[in-house]
């Protein structure tokens, strides 16, 4: 089986699947600084640095030889979900991007791909502006069969409570989606000293591939980690420290509780998001440091091998490419399912 892989970024998606053992013969990606990441970790898959849009339906046709109405064919469109995140309070700039799964339909209508693989975030199901319907519809008239669900991936591989809808499709016959662990994966079983973890300190810069890079924070947050209680702990702790409490959360204590809160070992990690360096931005302080996430770190809980490595020239860049990600993990139990339709509809299972 080979797959394009549309909206590539880091090659999350790209890896995953060829994990499973599918041929990825291109990622497109309109990204310049995912190039490096996507070509480094994954050297027989090409990396097409173009937007979508200005493609033209023959190109995979012409450079890679992909025959139409191919059944071992794969198309993988997860287009960019800024635009439905429920933590997205600023629309303008991602509403350009919106539709890009109507890009995604030109491709599918003109190769007729045995397989499709969707995944986005919740708010493109919720949405009334939203594409789906569309692309739904399109399904439908091609004569596709299709599931979707919104999945919890700390279900299926990956430590963190990461909802997100995912869909798959295949003209050859009835699909199903893959099936949840019984428990869930949690922090422990992936990061601390005992999982490769060194401890480090808030502004750590790792030079080697590992990268246990961690962001620098200001005393006065170093102050506020150091009062916030290991394992779980949030920013409640000094709500009542003047020292300490912030002004816009003064009376606004149920309010974004998460900022500033620690993880915790026996639980997944929050969403993993293009912020994740940063405490002020959700709950991505280490359980017991006093300090953020390293890069390596919100690597792992994404489910992405240690020895991948992420190559964009800042610790922001890099954690972009990891929070836009497909997390490999369930990617590869994607291609493992799509393997199992495959001998279903042979005759062979």
């Amino acid at each position: 089986m080979k797959a394009i892989d549309f909206f590539c970024g880091g090659g999350g998606m790209t890896y995953g699947l060829r994990q499973s053992g599918i041929d990825v013969i291109a990622g497109v990606d309109f990204a310049e600084e995912c190039k490096d990441t996507y070509e480094q970790n994954n050297p027989t898959s090409t990396f097409i640095n173009s937007d979508i849009r200005e493609l033209k339906e023959n190109y995979f046709e012409e450079n890679f030889s992909i025959k139409r109405n191919d059944d071992n064919l794969i198309f993988v469109g997860c287009s960019p979900c800024q635009y439905y995140s429920i933590i997205n309070t600023d629309r303008k700039k991602s509403k350009d991007t919106k539709d890009l799964l109507r890009e995604f339909m030109r491709f599918v209508d003109y190769y007729n791909p045995g397989y499709i693989l969707v995944e986005n975030v919740p708010g493109i199901l919720t949405r009334t502006d939203s594409v789906f319907p569309l692309f739904e519809d399109f399904l439908k008239k091609k004569k596709y069969f299709y599931k979707y669900e919104i999945v919890n991936m700390c279900y299926y591989g990956v430590p963190q409570t990461r909802k997100r809808f995912s869909l798959i499709a295949s003209r050859l016959g009835d699909v199903y989606m893959p099936k949840p662990d019984q428990t869930k994966a949690v922090l422990s079983e992936f990061i601390g000293l005992e999982n490769g973890f060194p401890s480090i300190e808030a502004g750590h810069k790792d030079v080697t591939d590992f990268m246990h890079t961690a962001s620098s924070l200001a005393p006065i947050n170093i102050k506020r980690l150091i009062n916030t209680p290991l394992n779980g702990g949030s920013r409640l702790a000094w709500k009542d420290n003047p020292a300490l409490q912030l002004r816009c959360y003064i009376g606004k204590d149920h309010s974004f509780t998460d900022v500033y809160g620690r993880l915790r070992w026996d639980k997944p990690s929050s969403t993993i998001t293009t912020n994740f360096v940063k405490i002020t931005s959700g709950r991505f302080a280490h359980p017991i440091e006093n300090r953020g996430l390293s890069i390596r770190e919100g690597a792992t809980l994404q489910t992405f091998p240690k020895d991948y490595k992420f190559c964009a020239n800042s610790i922001l860049a890099n954690a972009r490419i990891i929070g836009n990600a497909v997390p490999p993990e369930y990617a590869r139990r994607l291609g493992i399912l799509l393997y199992e339709l495959k001998e279903k509809y042979n005759g062979t299972i």
